[in-house]
């Protein structure tokens, strides 16, 4: 039985989360083979547990660097990237400073930045979109939570079985 008033009258919480994960690893799965030419490392922005940065290094191997960025540690034991390549901090703060030293350098963005606060979330997506331009490499690929605004990329679609909505896909111009 379900409470009156919730989203998504017919799909509980477990059924919602088991889509989201499905949905994310369609994004990184297709993520990870269409920047199979495109020189530049990966960034996992939101590293949380660690989950997505444990299937970024299945995915990609030892062929790329993967920069995890995250406010805090909190990665499982098995998923916590080596200090060289694990960024600390806010957002705001350190993706700019990673862009100033690692210009045009990311081939492949996963950014999982999504809260339980809608207008933080919100704002951070907004923020978030232009302040990826400068880390992008020529062809790169972002794979996102939330619904950004990249200038200079066009949305890619979904993988199959991926609802509209659930994961947001772009690419920058190849130049």
């Amino acid at each position: 039985m379900h409470e009156p008033g919730r989203r998504g009258v017919g799909v509980s919480r477990l059924d919602s989360f088991v889509r989201r994960l499905e949905a994310q690893r369609a994004c990184l799965d297709f993520g990870a083979r269409a920047v199979r030419n495109v020189p530049g490392h990966v960034l996992e922005l939101g590293l949380g547990n660690g989950r997505t940065y444990d299937h970024l290094r299945e995915l990609v191997g030892e062929s790329r660097e993967i920069f995890a960025f995250d406010r805090q540690l909190t990665a499982h034991p098995a998923c916590i990237p080596d200090p060289a390549h694990f960024v600390q901090g806010e957002l705001s703060d350190t993706l700019p400073r990673f862009g100033r030293t690692h210009p045009r350098a990311a081939a492949l963005v996963h950014a999982d930045t999504g809260t339980g606060d809608l207008e933080a979330t919100r704002a951070l997506a907004a923020w978030l979109g232009p302040a990826l331009v400068p880390v992008l490499a020529a062809g790169a690929v972002i794979m996102s939570d939330q619904p950004l605004a990249v200038p200079g990329c066009t949305a890619v679609a979904l993988p199959a079985g991926v609802a509209h909505g659930r994961y947001f896909l772009y690419r920058s111009p190849r130049m």
